[in-house]
């Protein structure tokens, strides 16, 4: 489903990424961790179009996606659930959610298909955005990134700013879409709650996949030693 070779980018003369592979399977969810600066973010940039790569590809379904613009990408089955939500504030929920199916593709996920997996946004479907809690603006972020109808659906910082309830509540919902096949990627901090919501993690430091592999038999202590460059 996702295949990246070789990828390697900069901001301007500054260097981030240095060249890695990672592949994800169908139906697969992939938590992709590392501290802060680790090169998570930039790989998302690169995989949404919002940074053109200095080499390697970025395939999905076997069409490499590296250098189209962000609008393409999504036509091509990508979408994101953007770290900080980025709700639109003056629009109400379903207005926020109808943006999501700006590209027209085709699939099964309509706004009556994300309001049955979500309830809680059908309930405040005419509400402003902004008058909603952050776990509630969350799972707008991403019912809107559903209606896109994605191959692929990447997860920024999804428990970024929210309670310990609310992200029970939000990866209570991305475990709903497991159920549903979805090919997904994570980016999360608590690396607990990664292992715990994904099938396999890749960990990242200074621009690389540093180690990897099944989520359910990681071991922590070598986890550790690779977050922080100990091994």
């Amino acid at each position: 489903m996702i295949s990246i070779t070789d990828l390697r980018a900069s901001y301007g003369p500054l260097p981030v990424l240095f060249g890695f592979d990672l592949n994800v399977a169908r139906g697969e969810t992939l938590a992709l961790i590392g501290a802060n600066g680790a090169g998570k973010t930039t790989t998302f940039a690169v995989m949404t179009g919002r940074l053109k790569p200095q080499t390697g590809s970025v395939s999905i379904n076997g069409r490499d996606i590296a250098g189209l613009t962000t609008i393409d990408i999504v036509v091509h089955g990508l979408a994101l659930v953007p770290e900080g939500r980025q709700l639109f504030p003056s629009l109400s929920v379903e207005e926020n959610l109808l943006v999501g199916a700006h590209s027209r593709r085709s699939g099964g996920w309509n706004i009556e298909r994300v309001y049955e997996i979500f309830p809680t946004v059908a309930e405040f479907r005419n509400r402003p955005s902004m008058a909603l809690s952050g776990g509630q603006q969350q799972l707008v972020a991403i019912g809107r990134a559903l209606m896109s109808n994605p191959d692929v659906l990447l997860c920024d910082e999804l428990s970024l700013g929210l309670s310990p309830a609310a992200v029970d509540i939000v990866y209570s919902a991305l475990q709903k879409l497991r159920g549903e096949g979805l090919t997904t990627v994570i980016v999360e901090q608590d690396i607990a709650r990664a292992l715990s919501a994904s099938d396999r993690f890749a960990c990242m430091r200074h621009g690389q996949i540093v180690l990897s592999g099944a989520s359910k038999s990681a071991d922590r202590a070598e986890i550790s030693n690779a977050y922080f460059g100990m091994r």
